[in-house]
């Protein structure tokens, strides 16, 4: 299968959110639009057959500090390499964009992004209790330069 990943909206995350269980509830349009305003930013789009089938969302926290937001990839879509083709370009994009550093939280009960963390070279750096183990948030960072991430 070919996926083409490029920028997209956040009109494309919320057709994309609608084929997430996990997330599509929870994040809407008004939310995204809010977390975004006034940052510099990033929205990136995976489309097979020019469909959005995947997303990963981030922006500027600090100068040289990428957040990575928001990803997700429709179920049908998985395992074909999708979420990992969005975060290198979405590194990619940040080292060009003068970042120097990217961090992102994800949860126990997503078991496959913290592998493919981890495997990426992500860091765990903190760890945010929500009251259980499954909700609470695992963080992770990755240098993009030659420095030590803070």
């Amino acid at each position: 299968m070919k996926y083409k990943c490029d920028l997209g909206t956040i009109s494309d995350i919320v057709s994309v959110l609608a084929q997430v269980p996990e997330l599509g509830s929870e994040i809407s349009a008004d939310i995204i639009e809010k977390r975004l305003a006034e940052k510099k930013h990033l929205i990136l789009i995976a489309r097979y057959h020019n469909v959005p089938v995947g997303f990963k969302l981030g922006y500027e926290l600090t100068d040289g500090l990428f957040y990575s937001w928001l990803g997700g990839v429709a179920p049908e879509h998985r395992k074909m390499k999708v979420a990992s083709q969005l975060r290198l370009l979405q590194e990619s994009w940040a080292i060009e964009n003068g970042f120097n550093t990217i961090r992102v939280k994800s949860m126990n009960q997503f078991p496959a992004m913290l592998q493919m963390l981890i495997a990426s070279g992500y860091q765990i750096c903190g760890y945010e209790n929500n009251g259980s183990i499954t909700n609470s948030k695992i963080e992770f960072i990755k240098c993009l330069s030659s420095q030590e991430p803070e």
